[in-house]
C-alpha cells in the first residue's frame, strides 16, 4: 500500500479522480453498424450492456474477448444469424472513440500540482484502448474495475483509488458522468462533481490551478 501524504492545506485537492466514458472518450452511436447487419436499433446497447452480461466483464470474472462472443452469441439467438451477430460485433470492436482534448490538456495542467488517476468501469481491453489513443500516461495511475474485481459504486474502488496514490479520500476530488457514482464517492469522503460539460470541472480546479 502506498503511504499516504500530508495534506496541503493550501490547494484543494491532492487528487483528482476522473471517469473515462462519457467524460474524457466518447463512443459514436451504433446506428450505422446495426443498419449494416440488419440489427434493430438499440440491439447492441441491450446485448452489451444487460447487467447479466456487462457485470462479469466490468468485474473481471471474464475478458473482454469472452464478453464479446457472449455478446455475439445473445444477438444470433435474438434475430436468427451467427454470422450477422459475429460481423455486427466485429464491426463494434472496431469503434474509436472520440477523445476530447480539451479535458486532456485540462488533466495534464493539473499533473503539475496533483496525482490524476483515470478511474474506469472497465474490460480487460482497457488499458489497451487507451494507449493505442496516447492516453496511457495521461494519468498517474488507472483503476479498471476488471483488474480490481469491483466496480463502481462499490466503495471499494474509491478507497483503493485514494490508496494508490497516497492520499485521503477527503483530498480526492472525483468526476463522474454518472451522478450514482459521484454519490457513492462522496459518501466514500470525497468532493464529487457530477460531469455534464468541461465548463464544470475548468471552475472545479480552477483553485487547485491557482485561475
Amino acid at each position: 500500500m502506498t503511504e499516504e501524504h500530508p495534506a496541503r492545506p493550501s490547494v484543494p485537492y491532492d487528487a483528482v479522480l476522473c471517469d473515462v466514458d462519457r467524460v474524457l472518450r466518447h463512443w459514436p452511436a451504433d446506428d450505422d453498424i446495426e443498419h449494416t447487419h440488419g440489427l434493430p436499433r438499440g440491439a447492441i446497447a441491450t446485448a452489451a450492456f444487460a447487467p447479466a452480461r456487462v457485470h462479469p466483464a466490468i468485474t473481471g470474472a471474464i475478458t473482454d474477448e469472452q464478453w464479446r462472443s457472449a455478446m455475439a452469441a445473445d444477438l444470433a439467438e435474438t434475430y436468427g444469424s451467427q454470422e450477422q451477430a459475429s460481423a455486427a460485433v466485429a464491426a463494434w470492436t472496431e469503434l474509436v472513440p472520440l477523445v476530447d482534448m480539451e479535458l486532456v490538456a485540462l488533466l495534464t495542467q493539473v499533473r503539475e500540482v496533483a496525482s490524476v488517476v483515470l478511474v474506469a468501469n472497465g474490460t480487460t481491453r482497457l488499458e489497451q484502448d487507451l494507449a493505442r489513443q496516447g492516453l496511457d500516461g495521461l494519468a498517474h495511475t488507472v483503476v479498471n474495475s476488471a483488474r480490481i474485481g469491483v466496480a463502481k459504486p462499490d466503495p471499494r474502488v474509491y478507497r483503493i483509488a485514494a490508496e494508490l496514490v497516497g492520499t485521503r479520500a477527503d483530498r480526492c476530488l472525483f468526476v463522474d458522468d454518472t451522478e450514482a457514482n459521484v454519490t457513492a464517492a462522496c459518501n466514500a469522503g470525497m468532493a464529487g462533481l457530477h460531469y455534464r460539460q468541461l465548463g464544470q470541472l475548468r471552475t472545479a480546479l480552477a483553485p487547485l490551478l491557482g485561475q
